[in-house]
C-alpha cells in the first residue's frame, strides 16, 4: 500500500491506530467514519471549507523568508510557514474549521474538546460560537494555570472550562475526561479531537483537514524559490501540526522531514515527553501507537515547559513513519527550548508559541546538514503570546 493511503479499512497506519475504545463509542465512530467518507468526496463541503479557510482563517498562511536567521546559521536558507498569523494564533483553527462542519452536517448540538496549550479550546470555543453552538472545553488544571491567557479567551467565548485535577493535571487528564463526557453523551455531543490521536477515523481526519498547510507549502516553495525544500522541520506532542506540514510531501523522499519532540529539563532526565525516542508501543486514548510508560504498561508523568507538548502519547501515523524511518525523530531540552524563543524573538521579530520553539531549538543541529544551495521550512505553529507569563515565571521575572 501506497505510504499516502494508509490508514487501512481498520484504521491502522501499519501496526499503529485502530479503535480500542468502549462499545458505547463504536457505533459513534462508525458513524462518523461514514459520514465524513461521503462528505470528504463532496465538492460543496470541500469549498464550505475552503471559503472559510480564506475568509474566516484567512489563509493562505505566508511562507516568509527569515534573513537574520539564515545568516545566523550560514548555510541553508530558512523560511518560515506563518501558521502563527492564523485566526486564533495557531494551526488549531484549520482542523476546528473541518470538524465543526462536519458535526454541524451530523446534526449534532453539543461541542466537547480536549487543549493543553489552550490553543486547540480556543480555536474549538471560536468555530462553536461561530454557530451557535454548546461548547464544553477540558483542560489539565496545571495547564489553565499555565496558559490562563487562553482560559480567559476560551470563555470570552462563551465556552464553558472544565479544570481537570485527577493524575497530572495536563493534557492527557482533559482527555480521559472528554472521553467520558462523549461516552455519557454521545448521543447528542460532537467530541472534536485536538491533534492526530484518538481512535480512527480521527488521525485521518485531523490530518486531512490540517494538511492545507503542506499543499499551500508545496505551491509557495515552487513560486518563491522555485523547487521543494530540502528540509521541513516541526515540534511533535500529538502531532498534528506537523503532520499537516508533512503529509503532502510524505511520497518524496528527496524532501526530508524531522520531527522535534520535547526532552524536559536537562538535569531531570526521568521527566519529557519524548514519547517516539525515548517510548514503546502501547495502547492510550483509543489507539495503538509509541507511548511513555513503565515495564508494566502504566503511563508514566511527562514533563515539558510547554503544555502543549506534555503529553505521553502521540499519533499512530507518527509512530509508523518512525518505524520505516521517513520522518526523523529527536528531542531537545527546555533550556535549549527557551534560548531558542528569545533568538527568534530578537532576530526576526516573531514570537514563537514554546511549541514551535522547539522546532527553532534544532535548527542548530539539523542547518550543519545542509548547504546553501538548500531550503528548509521550519512550521511556526503558533504565536508566543500565551507563553509570556510562563517564560517570565521560568526565568524569575514578574509580569507587571
Amino acid at each position: 500500500m501506497n505510504i499516502k493511503e494508509l490508514p487501512n479499512a481498520e484504521g491502522f497506519f501499519g501496526a499503529y491506530g485502530g479503535k480500542f475504545v468502549p462499545e458505547t463509542l463504536m457505533k459513534a465512530l462508525a458513524e462518523l467514519e461514514e459520514q465524513y467518507n461521503k462528505l470528504k468526496q463532496n465538492t460543496a463541503f470541500q469549498k464550505q471549507i475552503d471559503k472559510d479557510y480564506a475568509d474566516f482563517v484567512g489563509r493562505p498562511s505566508p511562507l516568509y523568508f527569515a534573513e537574520r536567521l539564515t545568516k545566523k546559521y550560514k548555510g541553508p536558507k530558512i523560511w518560515l510557514k506563518r501558521e502563527d498569523l492564523n485566526h486564533t494564533g495557531a494551526h488549531k483553527i484549520n482542523n476546528t474549521i473541518g470538524q465543526i462542519i462536519l458535526a454541524k452536517k451530523m446534526g449534532k448540538k453539543r461541542i466537547i474538546a480536549e487543549t493543553g496549550a489552550g490553543q486547540h479550546g480556543v480555536a474549538t470555543a471560536t468555530v462553536a460560537a461561530r454557530l451557535g453552538l454548546e461548547c464544553h472545553i477540558y483542560m489539565g488544571a496545571e495547564d489553565v494555570e499555565r496558559q490562563s491567557l487562553n482560559v480567559y479567551r476560551i470563555k470570552l467565548l462563551g465556552a464553558s472550562v472544565h479544570p481537570v485535577k485527577s493524575g497530572t493535571a495536563t493534557l492527557k487528564d482533559a482527555l480521559n475526561e472528554a472521553i467520558r463526557d462523549w461516552v455519557t453523551n454521545v448521543e447528542d455531543t460532537y467530541y472534536i479531537i485536538g491533534s492526530v490521536t484518538g481512535p480512527h477515523p480521527y488521525p485521518m481526519i485531523v490530518r486531512d483537514f490540517n494538511a492545507v498547510v503542506g499543499r499551500e507549502l508545496q505551491e509557495q516553495s515552487r513560486k518563491q524559490f522555485g523547487k521543494l525544500p530540502s528540509a521541513i522541520v516541526a515540534c511533535v506532542g500529538g502531532g498534528s501540526n506537523a503532520m499537516g506540514a508533512f503529509y503532502p510531501f510524505l511520497s518524496n523522499k528527496r524532501v526530508d522531514l524531522y520531527g522535534i519532540e520535547a526532552d524536559g529539563r536537562k538535569r531531570e532526565k526521568a521527566k519529557h515527553s519524548a514519547t517516539l525516542t525515548k517510548g514503546t508501543p502501547g495502547i492510550l486514548h483509543g489507539a495503538l501507537s509509541y507511548l511513555i510508560q513503565d515495564s508494566k504498561g502504566q503511563v508514566l508523568p511527562t514533563h515539558s515547559i510547554s503544555a502543549g507538548l506534555d503529553y505521553p502519547g502521540v499519533g499512530p501515523e507518527h509512530s509508523y513513519l518512525k518505524d520505516i524511518g521517513r520522518v526523523k525523530y529527536f528531542p531537545v531540552n527546555d533550556e535549549s527550548v527557551l534560548e531558542a524563543f528569545h533568538e527568534v524573538s530578537r532576530l526576526e521579530g516573531i514570537i514563537p508559541a514554546l511549541e514551535t520553539a522547539h522546532a527553532f531549538a534544532a535548527l542548530p543541529k539539523i542547518a550543519k546538514l545542509y548547504s546553501t544551495k538548500d531550503n528548509i521550512v521550519v512550521n511556526v505553529s503558533g504565536r508566543g503570546d500565551k507563553d509570556i507569563a510562563t517564560v517570565a515565571k521560568v526565568e524569575g521575572l514578574t509580569l507587571e
